[in-house]
């Protein structure tokens, strides 16, 4: 009975061996013949390794670029609606109005710096609802603009190639008491 159940065995891994040699491409022996589906030994073998790799650098470059590229707008809008809070948070803080500008720049540029944008990119705006931008109860808005690069172009500033621009606004009220 034992003799059996080791010949099936036996015959269960000689179809294995040649299922896994058929699907390497090698030659199947099976009773003296080889298969319809293997190579004879004067064909090329191996193709398919080379076809791989060419299709997958074709297919896999700009797979990669655009995830690169939509990681730098998707920073870049962080970047944007976090350095527009923060200058307008920065601004209404300050005393005079010189100050304030100054202020809201520097973490204008604080904010870009932290999300790997550089500040000769953006552009921002600030807007007040009355003439003195500081007084009690004046509504500053803050706008910054942000052009977002193609990644890995080397003349991408000469052709100006950009991916995005981006631009974010926040509001802050001056508070009554300061």
């Amino acid at each position: 009975m034992q003799i059996c159940q080791g010949d099936g065995l036996r015959r269960l891994l000689n179809a294995v061996r040649q299922r896994v040699r058929e699907a390497m491409c090698l030659p199947v022996e099976s009773a003296g013949k080889t298969s319809d589906f293997a190579p004879t030994p004067g064909e090329q073998q191996g193709s398919a390794v080379v076809e791989f790799t060419f299709l997958a650098l074709l297919l896999m470059v700009p797979v990669v670029y655009f995830v690169v590229t939509v990681g730098r707008i998707q920073g870049g809008s962080f970047g944007v609606v976090g350095a527009a809070d923060q200058a307008a948070k920065v601004f209404v803080a300050q005393r005079d109005p010189a100050s304030a500008r100054a202020a809201a720049e520097r973490s204008v540029l604080v904010a870009l710096k932290d999300h790997g944008h550089s500040v000769d990119q953006a552009s921002i705006t600030i807007d007040c609802d009355r003439e003195n931008c500081l007084s009690a109860g004046t509504t500053v808005t803050v706008t910054v603009r942000l052009d977002v690069s193609l990644p890995l172009m080397p003349f991408g500033d000469v052709l100006q190639l950009k991916a995005s621009r981006l631009s974010a606004s926040a509001s802050q009220v001056v508070g009554r008491y300061q």
